[in-house]
């Protein structure tokens, strides 16, 4: 008899706690607190959930990771002002335009 097994551990963002808190250890943006939960699916199914921790998500990236490996962004960030935030390719680190969609030096869509 043989048995194909499908399943796997995800992590997911629940709900985001405060918004532009620190810096993503990968690309450099600003990253949002987020609540997260563990999630074990079969066959790509929710079947069930663990406790929810907190943790930090790049708004650019994607990447979810501990606050304590992300310093707080500067005081003249958080002021507001857009020309003091760079965007960056997560996977060449390089600086990006704002109005770009895809990067120029590799070719990822941002």
């Amino acid at each position: 008899m043989f048995f194909f097994f499908v399943g796997g551990l995800d992590q997911r963002v629940t709900r985001v706690l405060q918004t532009d808190t620190g810096r993503c250890v990968r690309c450099g943006s600003l990253s949002d607190l987020v609540d997260t939960e563990k999630v074990l699916k079969l066959f790509f199914v929710p079947v069930k959930t663990w406790s929810s921790s907190t943790s930090l998500s790049c708004t650019n990236c994607g990447l979810l990771f501990p606050p304590s490996l992300s310093p707080p962004p500067s005081p003249r960030e958080m002021e507001g002002s857009d020309d003091l935030i760079t965007r960056r390719c997560w996977p060449c680190a390089r600086v990006l335009d704002p109005g770009f969609r895809f990067c120029p030096f590799c070719g990822l869509e941002i």
